[in-house]
């Protein structure tokens, strides 16, 4: 599907989100460092803990409610509230107040909100395309996310510990900007449902009750179960590039030389090494997401989920045996792989399960892969203290080898569904 055949819904979308993401990417990975540094390795991990407990509330909520009221109402608020959150913080990381705990919050507004926006934008796509489109559209969006992780923590990585006030004004300003645009030129495309008038329904205590209620049926169709409960084991992997690598990197990287000719060296301090590492990821991803989707669609998609989880655990492991700068960007390079595998198919294995009328609640449920990774990866910045990096990455990797295991019982159980669907009946 060419880009110029794309919903206009979805044009606009891809443009103004992508401006958004490029810099919310120059300061978002330094965070972990920021936090760590402010209150401890131990403090900042079970902060992060309780900022993502707050996310896989309003996950739950902005699902229910981007099938309720709508996906771009729900995307209009979220946009509007993270940029007033952006902006607090940026007050808070000022020369004339500086206050991390303000700033915790604010973070904590901004995942939630993130969170509501983001069933609601998945929602939207499964929307206006069609079934066999929707793997290369979803490759498009998180080509473009990855283009954004490219440019931002290179330029984060030079300005970010000087300059944090201006990059979150910027990031406050232009999630703003995507509010109204989101609101003037996005039309709705949730099917018409009607209205529950219930009382219990206006109250968002109850909503969520009932949303739990909605996913404990889902969540009684074992094969989206077992891939929940596999998404967030591997997700304590993937989740560790904006938490463990960063503090990791910045503690075991000393001044080194990235390239030499000569008596002339280019040398690389730490929080620029996590940016070049990331960048790398981000600029593989970019290039090579749409590519790879293609490529692996020509295969079992059990293999690929499989392989990938295997992958990724090799390269955790890599990671924890080398402080070498080019030895880092290898590692990397085999956990972009692994990413890459599975880029592209998961939002369409979710679009396949999904009925029309329950998209956002299914996009949402399947979203509590991260946001129940959230909550737990952060538990590795405290390990590192408890267990030392070598044991931590070990158990890591060792998460990511065991839901492969369940990735395999998934997909056992889904061919044997999709056998007995498919069977003559008499």
């Amino acid at each position: 599907m060419r880009l110029r055949d794309w919903d206009r819904n979805l044009k606009v979308r891809l443009a103004g989100e992508s401006v958004v993401n490029i810099t919310f990417w120059m300061f978002f990975p330094f965070l972990s460092i920021y936090f760590t540094e402010a209150f401890g390795k131990s403090t900042a991990g079970m902060l992060l803990i309780l900022s993502q407990v707050f996310s896989c509330a309003a996950n739950l909520l902005g699902g229910y409610y981007a099938d309720k009221y709508g996906r771009k109402k729900m995307m209009v608020l979220s946009a509007f509230v993270q940029g007033a959150a952006f902006t607090v913080f940026a007050v808070s990381s000022s020369s004339w107040f500086d206050s991390p705990l303000l700033g915790f919050v604010c973070f904590t507004v901004v995942s939630m909100f993130g969170a509501v926006y983001w069933p609601a934008s998945q929602a939207m796509i499964a929307d206006v395309v069609g079934e066999k489109d929707r793997s290369d559209v979803f490759a498009v969006f998180y080509t473009s996310t990855n283009i954004a992780v490219v440019i931002g923590p290179i330029i984060g990585g030079i300005f970010f510990a000087e300059y944090r006030f201006p990059l979150l004004l910027m990031a406050g300003v232009l999630n703003l900007v995507l509010g109204l645009v989101l609101q003037y030129m996005v039309k709705e495309t949730a099917p018409v449902q009607r209205k529950e008038e219930s009382i219990q329904n206006k109250n968002w205590f109850s909503v969520l009750g009932n949303q739990l209620k909605d996913y404990r049926v889902i969540m009684n169709d074992r094969v989206f179960l077992l891939f929940i409960i596999a998404g967030v084991l591997i997700g304590q992997t993937f989740m560790q590039l904006d938490l463990l690598f960063p503090v990791y990197i910045n503690e075991v990287v000393t001044n080194q030389p990235l390239l030499r000719f000569g008596n002339w060296s280019y040398v690389v301090e730490n929080t620029q090494a996590f940016g070049l590492v990331l960048a790398e990821n981000g600029l593989l991803v970019a290039i090579f997401t749409i590519v790879v989707t293609r490529w692996m669609s020509k295969y079992k998609e059990r293999n690929v989920f499989i392989i990938s989880s295997f992958t990724y655990a090799v390269s955790v492991l890599l990671f924890s045996q080398t402080s070498w700068i080019w030895g880092l960007l290898f590692a990397m390079l085999v956990f972009t792989l692994a990413e890459l595998m599975t880029a592209g198919i998961q939002q369409g294995f979710i679009s396949e399960l999904a009925p029309a009328d329950k998209r956002g609640k299914y996009f949402a449920a399947a979203s509590l892969r991260y946001t129940f990774s959230k909550v737990l990866a952060p538990v590795s910045i405290p390990m590192s203290v408890w267990f030392g990096y070598t044991w931590t990455f070990i158990i890591i990797s060792l998460l990511a080898c065991l839901s492969g295991i369940l990735y395999y019982r998934m997909f056992h159980k889904f061919e044997k569904r999709k056998a007995l669907e498919t069977a003559p009946k008499w």
